[in-house]
């Protein structure tokens, strides 16, 4: 695997990060006890880290400063035992300055953004909301690619802007990916997100150093295992728990309510409470049928991060 990096930033990134849920309370909003308990399961199944409010996290159904709350928790839960990743995209580029701007200030080591999701989603749009984002910290950037097509001759002008040190992609064009790497020249680190394709990433050897995806909150120590195993070669070993968190995640997003991932949460002992709004909560009915299905897989056991 290519992990020998030498930036500082760099530094002991290698590995499996959560995109983390966003807990609440019964009253719906941000739940910082719970923050520390999904950071502590995590840790203690391998994470190396957690990335923040990004399209797991409901970044478009949080006010800025809730994100901000979601940040200072995390940061206080994890007192340097990982890395934090804040992702800061959002409608309006100010905010994300702003965000951007409060990570530095708390000590969250890297910030994301998703491109331009709703006005101006050209490449010139998504290339002014990058250098905005950038430059206005020195944390070290990465540019979160989700949904969309990578065109390395285009995409490789933004790892000309600020701090941009590397990408969290979310697609399956492993080839146009590793061309783009390849173009690069310099020092960079990537990381695979699509959670059912993690050890297909890694096998290409000197493009994804580890992985970001919604399912490692569930199961953790089957992604660590992955990354651990791919970093030694062990690619029969790892395709075990590939073949078993690919099954945790067919039954997760079978459904468009995603009020069902957060319920896997709570079948481990970890209740997050639903999605907000569009998403409907989960009826009690519901969850017991979907809690029994998910324990049939008999690869997850009922209140395992108690």
């Amino acid at each position: 695997m290519d992990i020998k990096l030498t930036e500082k930033c760099f530094k002991g990134m290698y590995g499996a990060y959560a995109a983390m849920f966003t807990p609440y309370d019964k009253k719906g909003r941000v739940d910082e006890e719970t923050i520390a308990r999904i950071i502590e399961y995590g840790l203690k199944g391998g994470l190396k880290g957690f990335y923040l409010t990004g399209t797991t996290g409901e970044w478009w159904l949080l006010s800025v400063e809730e994100r901000k709350q979601l940040m200072n928790a995390a940061v206080k839960a994890m007192r340097g035992r990982g890395k934090l990743i804040a992702h800061v995209g959002a409608n309006n580029t100010d905010d994300s300055v702003e965000l951007a701007r409060h990570a530095a200030a708390i000590g969250i080591d890297w910030v994301s953004s998703v491109a331009p999701q709703l006005y101006r989603t050209s490449f010139d749009a998504t290339m002014y909301h990058y250098r905005r984002i950038s430059s206005a910290t020195d944390l070290p950037f990465m540019i979160y690619s989700f949904g969309a097509a990578l065109v390395p001759e285009r995409d490789i002008r933004f790892f000309d802007l600020p701090n941009v040190k590397g990408m969290k992609y979310t697609g399956r064009d492993y080839y146009a990916a590793q061309r783009l790497k390849r173009k690069l020249g310099k020092e960079t680190i990537w990381f695979a997100g699509c959670d059912e394709q993690l050890l297909c990433g890694l096998a290409l050897g000197n493009v994804f150093s580890g992985g970001i995806g919604t399912t490692y909150n569930i199961i953790p120590a089957h992604f660590s295992k992955i990354c651990a195993l791919a970093a030694k070669g062990d690619f029969r070993a790892a395709a075990k728990w590939q073949d078993e968190a690919n099954r945790v995640v067919e039954l997760m997003i079978e459904s468009d309510n995603w009020s069902y991932r957060k319920a896997m949460m709570k079948f481990v002992g970890i209740d997050c409470g639903p999605y907000r709004p569009p998403f409907e909560p989960l009826t009690s009915a519901q969850y017991t049928a979907y809690a029994r299905r998910f324990a049939a897989l008999g690869i997850a056991k009922r209140n395992q991060a108690l």
